[in-house]
């Protein structure tokens, strides 16, 4: 490529992310508008922050568990074709350390989101709100940190405290809005 050319080129790739952004710079499409947004805005803070409505039992968990879950996570989360759920307490410190939900997990809500927006592999974002908080029980309750007759909740859910919550780290760099770091990391 000649140097007319070159120069073109980079002309053009160091201009081109400044007209993606022009609105109605082809005169096609629009901005976004808030119920649009808030349809993609499903995230879940790790206190619970944006938990939805409803709720779920231990019991309806193991349900939708053994139709959505088991065929990959094994029949008692033991794992199988995709992670294992269960067990590992203990281990993480270990030379081989077990990671599941309840060794590794530092926040119960994050289980949550992790379910909701990926599970069941095949169908993702596809169980309702309550399934998910049945799902997440039953996972809990598994593990040991739910008793069996419990029912999970925003409220419940939030309130959880992992077992491997403290062996994590705040991010004590000065750019990076940490709570757990505002008294030091």
């Amino acid at each position: 490529m000649r140097t007319p050319e070159l120069a073109v080129v980079v002309l053009i790739a160091l201009g081109w992310p400044a007209f993606a952004q022009t609105p109605g710079h082809y005169g096609i499409g629009r901005a976004a508008t808030d119920a649009e947004v808030a349809g993609w805005n499903i995230d879940i803070g790790r206190n619970g922050e944006n938990l939805p409505p409803g709720g779920g039992t231990v019991a309806h968990g193991r349900e939708v568990f053994a139709e959505q879950c088991s065929a990959c996570h094994g029949e008692k989360g033991e794992g199988g074709v995709g992670e294992r759920l269960v067990g590992g307490q203990g281990t993480i410190a270990t030379a081989k350390p077990i990671k599941t939900v309840g060794s590794y997990w530092p926040y119960a809500p994050t289980l949550f989101d992790y379910i909701r927006r990926a599970m069941p592999q095949n169908a993702p974002q596809s169980l309702s709100n309550d399934d998910v908080y049945a799902v997440s029980a039953y996972i809990l309750n598994m593990n040991g940190l739910l008793p069996s007759d419990a029912t999970l909740d925003a409220k419940t859910l939030s309130a959880i405290e992992m077992p491997n919550r403290k062996m994590f780290t705040g991010d004590p760099r000065p750019d990076v809005k940490n709570p757990a770091c505002e008294k030091g990391c």
